[in-house]
Protein backbone atom coordinates (compact mmCIF):
# COMPACT_ATOMS: atom_id res chain seq x y z
CA UNK A 1 0.00 0.00 0.00
CA UNK A 2 1.20 3.52 -0.73
CA UNK A 3 -0.22 6.72 0.75
CA UNK A 4 0.95 10.12 -0.41
CA UNK A 5 1.62 12.80 2.18
CA UNK A 6 4.19 15.35 1.04
CA UNK A 7 6.50 12.49 0.12
CA UNK A 8 5.37 9.04 -0.92
CA UNK A 9 5.17 6.51 1.91
CA UNK A 10 5.29 2.79 1.14
CA UNK A 11 4.05 0.33 3.76
CA UNK A 12 4.94 -3.38 3.62
CA UNK A 13 3.57 -6.22 5.77
CA UNK A 14 4.79 -7.51 9.12
CA UNK A 15 7.92 -9.74 8.94
CA UNK A 16 7.85 -9.15 5.20
CA UNK A 17 11.27 -10.65 4.45
CA UNK A 18 11.25 -13.74 6.70
CA UNK A 19 7.71 -15.01 6.68
CA UNK A 20 5.57 -15.23 9.81
CA UNK A 21 5.54 -18.92 10.74
CA UNK A 22 8.56 -20.23 12.67
CA UNK A 23 8.98 -23.81 13.82
CA UNK A 24 11.59 -23.10 16.46
CA UNK A 25 13.85 -20.45 17.94
CA UNK A 26 16.73 -21.60 15.73
CA UNK A 27 14.83 -20.40 12.66
CA UNK A 28 14.28 -17.03 14.27
CA UNK A 29 17.94 -16.77 15.18
CA UNK A 30 18.99 -17.57 11.62
CA UNK A 31 16.63 -15.02 10.04
CA UNK A 32 16.67 -12.13 12.53
CA UNK A 33 18.85 -9.09 11.83
CA UNK A 34 19.97 -6.05 13.80
CA UNK A 35 18.51 -2.68 12.85
CA UNK A 36 21.84 -1.98 11.17
CA UNK A 37 21.68 -5.22 9.17
CA UNK A 38 21.31 -6.04 5.49
CA UNK A 39 17.58 -5.41 5.08
CA UNK A 40 17.47 -2.00 6.72
CA UNK A 41 20.72 -0.96 5.03
CA UNK A 42 19.52 -1.92 1.55
CA UNK A 43 16.06 -0.41 1.97
CA UNK A 44 17.64 2.80 3.23
CA UNK A 45 19.39 3.02 -0.15
CA UNK A 46 16.00 2.63 -1.85
CA UNK A 47 14.37 5.31 0.33
CA UNK A 48 17.15 7.78 -0.41
CA UNK A 49 17.31 7.03 -4.14
CA UNK A 50 13.53 7.17 -4.65
CA UNK A 51 12.94 9.99 -2.13
CA UNK A 52 10.24 8.09 -0.26
CA UNK A 53 9.45 6.88 3.24
CA UNK A 54 9.43 3.13 3.85
CA UNK A 55 7.66 1.26 6.65
CA UNK A 56 8.12 -2.50 6.96
CA UNK A 57 8.16 -5.31 9.48
CA UNK A 58 11.22 -7.44 10.19
CA UNK A 59 12.60 -9.84 12.80
CA UNK A 60 15.06 -7.80 14.85
CA UNK A 61 17.95 -9.21 16.86
CA UNK A 62 19.21 -7.02 19.68
CA UNK A 63 21.31 -7.94 22.72
CA UNK A 64 20.73 -11.67 22.10
CA UNK A 65 16.97 -11.18 22.12
CA UNK A 66 14.48 -11.13 19.24
CA UNK A 67 11.72 -8.66 18.50
CA UNK A 68 8.89 -8.46 16.00
CA UNK A 69 9.79 -4.97 14.83
CA UNK A 70 8.80 -2.30 12.35
CA UNK A 71 11.17 0.16 10.73
CA UNK A 72 10.43 3.60 9.36
CA UNK A 73 13.10 4.82 6.97
CA UNK A 74 12.48 8.42 5.93
CA UNK A 75 13.26 9.94 2.56
CA UNK A 76 16.20 11.69 4.21
CA UNK A 77 17.62 8.44 5.56
CA UNK A 78 16.58 8.60 9.21
CA UNK A 79 15.78 5.17 10.68
CA UNK A 80 13.25 4.67 13.47
CA UNK A 81 12.45 1.29 15.02
CA UNK A 82 9.32 0.17 16.86
CA UNK A 83 9.27 -3.19 18.66
CA UNK A 84 5.82 -4.80 18.80
CA UNK A 85 4.31 -4.47 22.26
CA UNK A 86 1.39 -6.89 22.00
CA UNK A 87 2.51 -10.30 20.80
CA UNK A 88 -0.01 -12.64 19.20
CA UNK A 89 -0.28 -16.37 19.89
CA UNK A 90 2.94 -18.26 18.94
CA UNK A 91 4.93 -15.01 18.65
CA UNK A 92 5.31 -15.29 22.42
CA UNK A 93 7.44 -18.40 21.92
CA UNK A 94 10.10 -16.50 20.00
CA UNK A 95 9.91 -12.74 20.50
CA UNK A 96 10.24 -10.38 23.43
CA UNK A 97 7.49 -7.75 23.77
CA UNK A 98 8.72 -4.25 23.11
CA UNK A 99 8.87 -2.03 26.16
CA UNK A 100 9.61 1.29 24.45
CA UNK A 101 7.21 4.18 24.07
CA UNK A 102 4.86 4.75 21.15
CA UNK A 103 6.16 7.67 19.09
CA UNK A 104 5.20 9.75 16.07
CA UNK A 105 8.18 10.49 13.83
CA UNK A 106 8.53 13.50 11.52
CA UNK A 107 8.70 13.07 7.78
CA UNK A 108 8.39 15.84 5.22
CA UNK A 109 5.05 17.54 5.90
CA UNK A 110 3.65 15.03 8.40
CA UNK A 111 4.27 12.76 11.38
CA UNK A 112 4.05 8.98 11.11
CA UNK A 113 3.32 6.51 13.88
CA UNK A 114 3.84 2.75 13.75
CA UNK A 115 1.91 -0.15 15.18
CA UNK A 116 2.10 -3.84 14.22
CA UNK A 117 -0.77 -6.21 13.54
CA UNK A 118 -2.31 -7.32 16.91
CA UNK A 119 -1.54 -3.90 18.43
CA UNK A 120 -4.88 -2.87 16.89
CA UNK A 121 -6.68 -4.83 19.63
CA UNK A 122 -5.47 -2.25 22.15
CA UNK A 123 -6.99 1.17 21.36
CA UNK A 124 -4.52 2.81 23.73
CA UNK A 125 -1.80 2.36 21.11
CA UNK A 126 -3.51 4.43 18.44
CA UNK A 127 -4.59 7.07 20.94
CA UNK A 128 -1.05 7.52 22.29
CA UNK A 129 0.32 7.81 18.77
CA UNK A 130 -2.30 10.41 17.89
CA UNK A 131 -1.63 12.36 21.07
CA UNK A 132 2.05 12.35 20.13
CA UNK A 133 1.12 14.04 16.87
CA UNK A 134 0.81 11.15 14.42
CA UNK A 135 -1.30 12.04 11.40
CA UNK A 136 -0.65 8.77 9.56
CA UNK A 137 -0.50 5.47 11.42
CA UNK A 138 1.22 2.69 9.49
CA UNK A 139 0.39 -0.89 10.41
CA UNK A 140 2.46 -3.72 8.95
CA UNK A 141 0.37 -6.83 9.54
CA UNK A 142 0.02 -10.59 9.11
CA UNK A 143 -3.64 -10.73 10.07
CA UNK A 144 -5.40 -14.06 10.54
CA UNK A 145 -8.42 -12.87 12.54
CA UNK A 146 -11.29 -11.24 10.60
CA UNK A 147 -11.89 -8.05 12.59
CA UNK A 148 -8.95 -5.68 12.20
CA UNK A 149 -9.87 -4.01 8.92
CA UNK A 150 -13.23 -2.89 10.30
CA UNK A 151 -11.70 -1.92 13.63
CA UNK A 152 -9.10 0.30 11.97
CA UNK A 153 -11.90 2.41 10.53
CA UNK A 154 -12.97 3.10 14.11
CA UNK A 155 -9.37 3.77 15.19
CA UNK A 156 -9.08 6.35 12.41
CA UNK A 157 -12.38 8.00 13.32
CA UNK A 158 -11.84 8.15 17.07
CA UNK A 159 -8.39 9.71 16.61
CA UNK A 160 -8.99 11.66 13.39
CA UNK A 161 -5.95 10.12 11.67
CA UNK A 162 -5.15 8.31 8.45
CA UNK A 163 -4.31 4.62 8.86
CA UNK A 164 -2.53 2.31 6.44
CA UNK A 165 -2.81 -1.45 7.02
CA UNK A 166 -0.53 -3.60 4.86
CA UNK A 167 -1.52 -7.24 5.25
CA UNK A 168 -0.43 -10.60 3.85
CA UNK A 169 -2.48 -12.81 1.55
CA UNK A 170 -2.56 -16.56 1.03
CA UNK A 171 -1.29 -19.37 3.25
CA UNK A 172 2.08 -19.92 4.90
CA UNK A 173 3.12 -23.38 6.04
CA UNK A 174 6.25 -24.62 7.81
CA UNK A 175 6.26 -28.19 9.03
CA UNK A 176 2.83 -28.96 10.47
CA UNK A 177 2.07 -25.30 11.21
CA UNK A 178 0.01 -23.31 8.71
CA UNK A 179 -1.81 -19.98 8.72
CA UNK A 180 -4.11 -18.28 6.22
CA UNK A 181 -3.96 -14.49 6.04
CA UNK A 182 -6.99 -12.27 5.50
CA UNK A 183 -5.59 -9.80 2.96
CA UNK A 184 -7.78 -6.71 2.48
CA UNK A 185 -5.00 -4.17 2.96
CA UNK A 186 -6.44 -0.67 3.16
CA UNK A 187 -5.95 3.06 3.56
CA UNK A 188 -8.52 4.81 5.76
CA UNK A 189 -9.24 8.53 6.15
CA UNK A 190 -9.77 10.41 9.46
CA UNK A 191 -13.51 10.21 8.81
CA UNK A 192 -13.39 6.42 8.41
CA UNK A 193 -13.70 6.33 4.63
CA UNK A 194 -11.78 3.55 2.88
CA UNK A 195 -9.67 5.42 0.34
CA UNK A 196 -8.13 2.27 -1.13
CA UNK A 197 -8.44 -1.43 -0.45
CA UNK A 198 -7.07 -4.70 -1.74
CA UNK A 199 -8.76 -8.06 -2.07
CA UNK A 200 -8.37 -11.14 0.11
CA UNK A 201 -6.45 -13.16 -2.47
CA UNK A 202 -4.36 -11.05 -4.84
CA UNK A 203 -1.25 -8.92 -4.49
CA UNK A 204 -1.78 -5.25 -5.22
CA UNK A 205 -0.27 -1.78 -4.95
CA UNK A 206 -2.69 1.05 -4.23
CA UNK A 207 -1.78 4.72 -4.58
CA UNK A 208 -3.68 7.45 -2.74
CA UNK A 209 -2.90 11.15 -2.47
CA UNK A 210 -4.17 12.57 0.80
CA UNK A 211 -4.63 16.01 2.31
CA UNK A 212 -2.75 15.72 5.58
CA UNK A 213 -4.59 18.76 6.96
CA UNK A 214 -7.58 16.48 7.51
CA UNK A 215 -5.63 14.76 10.29
CA UNK A 216 -4.79 18.09 11.91
CA UNK A 217 -8.44 19.03 12.34
CA UNK A 218 -9.74 17.27 15.46
CA UNK A 219 -13.25 18.72 15.26
CA UNK A 220 -16.06 16.18 15.16
CA UNK A 221 -18.69 18.93 15.10
CA UNK A 222 -18.16 22.71 15.33
CA UNK A 223 -18.78 22.36 19.07
CA UNK A 224 -16.68 19.23 19.63
CA UNK A 225 -12.90 19.13 19.43
CA UNK A 226 -11.57 15.63 20.04
CA UNK A 227 -8.65 16.82 22.16
CA UNK A 228 -10.37 19.69 23.97
CA UNK A 229 -13.27 17.44 25.01
CA UNK A 230 -11.05 14.76 26.56
CA UNK A 231 -11.31 14.27 30.34
CA UNK A 232 -7.95 12.70 31.33
CA UNK A 233 -8.75 12.97 35.05
CA UNK A 234 -11.60 10.49 34.51
CA UNK A 235 -9.43 7.92 32.71
CA UNK A 236 -7.09 6.88 35.52
CA UNK A 237 -8.82 3.53 35.95
CA UNK A 238 -7.47 2.41 32.57
CA UNK A 239 -3.99 2.24 34.11
CA UNK A 240 -5.05 -0.28 36.75
CA UNK A 241 -4.47 -3.98 36.38
CA UNK A 242 -7.57 -6.03 35.59
CA UNK A 243 -9.10 -7.93 38.52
Amino acid sequence: MLAGVTEATVVLPELFNTGYVFRNIEEVRDLAEPATGFTVTELKKVALAQKLNLVFGFAESKNRKYYNSSALITAKGSVHIYQKAHLFDREKLFFQPGTGSFHAYPVEGAKIGMMICFDWFFPEVTRILALDGAQVICQPANLVLPWCQDAMKTRSIENRVFSVTANRIGMEKRGNISLTFTGKSQIVSPSGDILASATERSESLKVVEVDIAQALDKHVTPANDLWVDRKPNLYKTILRKAV
